[in-house]
């Protein structure tokens, strides 16, 4: 069945409610760290040494840190720059990524077989492993995670995009464009870019959560963003020494993370569906 674009998604959210659990859970995400810092008044970074470790009350909802900084002002903040971070990441490595394999596929031979087994030998290395020996070798800075964050995720761009080029490029359409003299740069442009935008922007969209969950984690070891940044995962890494008696400190930002990847893994599985031509049959 032939589906109208605006019936099929509207089809496709009614049949997948995580889909549209997931579209709500990272639309409230994104309009609480854009617009919850703005309503606010309170600075992140303001200490109150009488309200050091106070617990979750009317007047800090989220509790108070060991120097009496308001959690929720800061969890809200810290979600600019994880999120950030997601985006980022995932920018960064899908363009680079994507453009690395689409030219392989195109080009082939000498070329394809080179950057195939560069790929291959960044892939048997564990991506957090590598991830944090390639920060560490940067030095411990939000920057210089970010880097290596995306640096590791491109070769899973790479053989995505390799792929769809491999399968595109003998259709009908791109050897015809072959006879007529067209470059492998116009022909990655104009006929493979388009037709492989969808299994890409599925991965890019459940990276986000990986990427926000992998940065935390560099944060959390002291190779991302450092105190006293209001990012998610610096918050824990200090919140850690109080988890016993002050258990808000770590809870809150944690929750963060997971709300916030979560609703992005639903939302790549919703996507994944939506744009696989296999599900279009109801």
């Amino acid at each position: 069945m032939n589906w109208p674009d605006g019936d099929y998604l509207a089809y496709r959210l009614r049949r997948s409610p995580l889909t549209l659990l997931g579209l709500c859970m990272v639309a409230l995400v994104l309009l609480a760290i854009l617009v919850g810092p703005w309503l606010l008044s309170t600075d992140p970074d303001r200490i109150d040494l009488r309200s050091r470790l106070a617990a979750p009350s009317a007047a800090h909802w989220f509790g108070t840190d060991e120097v009496g900084r308001d959690i929720f002002t800061r969890v809200l903040y810290g979600g600019r720059i994880s999120v950030g971070i997601g985006f980022f990441v995932v920018l960064v490595s899908a363009t680079l990524g994507s453009i690395l394999g689409g030219l392989s596929g195109v080009i082939g031979g000498k070329m394809d077989t080179a950057i195939m087994r560069l790929m291959d030998v960044v892939l048997s290395v564990p991506s957090l492993v590598l991830t944090m020996a390639l920060a560490a070798a940067l030095g411990p800075s939000l920057w210089n995670a970010m880097l290596a964050l995306a640096l590791v995720r491109i070769p899973a761009y790479v053989r995505l995009a390799r792929g769809q080029t491999l399968t595109i490029r003998e259709s009908g359409y791109v050897l015809a464009a072959r006879s007529f003299g067209a470059k492998p740069w116009q022909i990655l442009r104009w006929h493979v870019a388009l037709n492989a935008l969808p299994p890409i922007s599925v991965q890019a969209s459940l990276d986000l959560g990986s990427a926000i969950l992998m940065a935390a984690a560099l944060s959390f070891i002291g190779l991302g963003a450092q105190p006293p940044a209001a990012e998610w995962g610096a918050m824990i890494a200090v919140g850690r020494h109080h988890v016993l008696e002050q258990w808000w400190y770590s809870a809150f930002p944690g929750m963060a993370i997971l709300f916030t990847a979560v609703g992005f893994n639903f939302l790549g599985d919703g996507l994944r569906d939506m744009l696989d031509p296999k599900h279009r049959q109801p």
